[in-house]
């Protein structure tokens, strides 16, 4: 925005005028809904009630055959507004319902677009959540919404903008499903590719497989290091060029290459860290969080919040990282500990797994990580949506 006038960065070719200062009151009405008795919500009923947690889920909806005012109905295209606990705006896809009393319906003057407004509201949540730490229990007041003032442009322009954020919006819905789809299918593979408990043949294999799986324990396929902390305060211990993890770096992607804090030679040799190789660890997280995993790239040291599995013998890193759900469940079963469960390495190596032939441990490995990379392809594209989005909201929007 220009420093001095109320325009933004980036506009649409054929506007110049400055924007308005609004109070959103006297643009939208903000309609109550209706509270209700516990007894006037029936398990089936003409009208269904649309409550706060209906945004979010099918499940758990109450209904009404009450005959209320027209203002009491939600239909397909409203704007509504949540206030309390989970707050923000929506656009109703569904049916009609009757909106609760933690819900506004919001009526617009002819003056203001929905689409427009939709994004306007958006941005406001989102520095509500900056404000409070990130807390979405809040409880907002209609005068407190009524009092907000708005920045807005001529019509023309407000449908402009809200038509491309409407756009917008709607590839990103269609990227995360895509991502939902494929967060669906190796969830139902990996139900499949691997024994269930109690079995040792997999319900789905590659072709040229028919053995059934045998049963090892963690400590004959692998050995399970600790980790250790170097003295905080010897500033000859940090700032090195070994890696040095902590569990709060683990989980999010498959392989880690690089961690925030190194350690020194002289820090790994008074520390109770042992240097993991590469390629062949699988690093595992042993408390505060159990089962955390990452294949290790490059050879690094951990902290004690570690139990890591370093492979030894006949097994394919991918594979046993793709097996990792079983690892964790057994490893949350086995834990223990009065202020924190936190797993040993001695419990460590008594968790068992079903292994096939290494063959086959590469076959379903590579086929894994290759959909993991795929999926890992389309979150990177959902996020580059966000920030095109999150780019254009501070260009196309005047603060």
């Amino acid at each position: 925005m220009n420093e001095h006038q109320l325009v933004p960065h980036i506009r649409f070719q054929g506007f110049a005028d400055e924007w308005e200062n609004s109070i959103l009151g006297k643009m939208v009405k903000f309609l109550n809904g209706r509270a209700y008795k516990q007894s006037e919500l029936l398990v089936e009923g003409k009208y269904p009630v649309l409550r706060v947690g209906n945004f979010y889920t099918n499940d758990s909806w109450y209904y009404s055959n009450l005959e209320l005012p027209k203002s009491a109905y939600a239909n397909k295209g409203d704007l509504l507004y949540t206030w309390s606990a989970t707050f923000g705006p929506h656009i109703w896809n569904g049916n009609k319902v009757i909106y609760h009393y933690h819900i506004w319906k919001i009526e617009l003057s002819s003056y203001l677009d929905k689409k427009f407004l939709l994004q306007l509201l958006i941005d406001d949540r989102a520095k509500l959540l900056i404000n409070t730490n990130g807390s979405t229990m809040i409880h907002l007041t209609k005068s407190e919404m009524e009092r907000k003032i708005i920045k807005v442009p001529q019509l023309s322009e407000q449908q402009k903008i809200g038509n491309l954020f409407a756009k917008l919006d709607q590839l990103l819905d269609l990227q995360q499903q895509e991502l939902d789809q494929l967060d669906l299918l190796k969830k139902t593979l990996l139900q499949n590719l691997f024994p269930a408990q109690g079995t040792k043949i997999p319900e789905l294999r590659f072709q040229g497989f028919a053995d059934e799986w045998e049963k090892k324990r963690l400590k004959e396929i692998s050995k399970i290091v600790g980790g250790g902390t170097p003295d905080t305060k010897n500033c000859d211990y940090w700032d090195g060029d070994i890696n040095w993890y902590s569990p709060t770096e683990i989980g999010n992607k498959p392989y880690v290459y690089s961690s925030n804090k190194k350690i020194t030679k002289l820090g790994l040799k008074k520390s109770s860290a042992k240097i993991h190789p590469s390629d062949t660890t699988i690093l595992f997280t042993s408390r505060a969080g159990i089962g955390d995993m990452a294949i290790l790239k490059k050879p690094a040291a951990t902290n004690q919040g570690f139990q890591s599995i370093e492979l030894v013998n006949s097994t394919y890193p991918y594979f046993i990282y793709s097996y990792g759900f079983e690892i964790k469940r057994q490893a949350n079963t086995l834990a223990s500990g009065s202020t924190f469960l936190e797993i040993s390495k001695k419990d460590m190596e008594k968790i068992t797994l079903n292994l096939p032939t290494l063959d086959e441990q590469q076959k379903i490995g590579t086929f894994l990580a290759k959909l993991d990379h795929l999926i890992e392809l389309e979150q990177q594209k959902l996020d580059k949506i966000k920030q095109v989005k999150k780019a254009l909201l501070q260009n196309m929007f005047v603060e």
